[in-house]
């Protein structure tokens, strides 16, 4: 192996590490896809993951400062097709090698750049924020699932869309207390965290079943080396969202609400057999 593709390698294993690190439900869906796909797709959470640390909890830092030079960076590293920064590298060669458009990255940095100065959004704002925040998210890793085979991503784009909003829009719920108190943010409009009630919790489960709904009809289309991954990241979501709506909405605004190890076990190995069995 020659110095730059160990170089690679060890860059890709350092996004690999962070994932890990920071979100075991990301990981073991990780870890359920093709050996083929795992890297890259470590390789754009590495890239999110490290935007998102900046954003929200460098408190002690000049944030501003920071978010400027890692979008600087993440630009050199593409258009060079190298960086000395491991996750900005192993990020530039996904980029790279699967075409993912630049549009996606900028949606995606100003989404993060607007958590430095944004602590609420009317509707329009909170759409695009949504989407540049989580759908793009879906859609780099969509390319990556497709390997170039364009009508097949243009046919699943909705599908990645609405499941990438859902999947944020429940770690909105979750995290709202820690958004409100440690952040100052309300994403959802027109709501107020003091008089959070039911019946805001309700309009929103209602939108998040909706992005679950269409979601799902697109992992059944997946390719197959990337279905048992994506199933398996959609059923711990979708439960911990049944575990929200389970709870008032003052429990919500109070405490946040997890999936244990013992329950994520389980939801692997059903999830693994109905795929099996395409049951699911």
């Amino acid at each position: 192996m020659n110095h730059f593709l160990l170089y690679s390698k060890v860059c890709a294993e350092c996004s690999a590490l962070v994932t890990r690190r920071y979100s075991t439900s990301f990981s073991m869906g990780i870890k359920m896809l093709d050996k083929s796909l795992r890297a890259p797709i470590y390789s754009i959470y590495g890239f999110v993951r490290f935007a998102d640390e900046i954003v929200d909890t460098f408190h002690d830092y000049p944030k501003e400062a920071l978010f400027e030079a890692f979008k600087r960076d993440t630009w050199e590293a593409i258009r060079g097709k190298i960086s000395l920064n491991p996750i900005l590298h192993a990020f530039q060669q996904v980029v790279n090698r699967y075409g993912i458009e630049e549009e996606l990255i900028q949606a995606f940095l100003n989404s993060m750049e607007e958590d430095l100065y944004k602590s609420s959004f009317e509707l329009k704002g909170y759409n695009e924020y949504i989407y540049g925040s989580a759908e793009v998210v879906g859609l780099m890793t969509l390319r990556v699932f497709c390997e170039g085979r364009e009508a097949e991503y243009q046919r699943l784009k909705p599908h990645a869309r609405s499941l990438g909003s859902a999947f944020q829009k429940v770690n909105f719920l979750r995290d709202l207390k820690s958004d409100y108190q440690e952040r100052g943010r309300v994403y959802f409009p027109g709501v107020d965290f003091k008089t959070f009630s039911n019946e805001d919790k309700r309009k929103i489960e209602e939108e998040i079943q909706g992005d679950f709904d269409y979601g799902y009809i697109g992992i059944k289309q997946l390719p197959e080396k990337a279905r048992f991954g994506v199933y398996l990241a959609y059923k711990y979501y979708l439960n911990l969202f049944d575990k929200i709506r389970s709870k008032d909405a003052g429990q919500v605004a109070e405490a946040r609400i997890r999936i244990n190890d013992y329950k994520k076990a389980f939801l692997l190995m059903k999830s693994a057999l109905l795929v099996k069995t395409r049951m699911f």
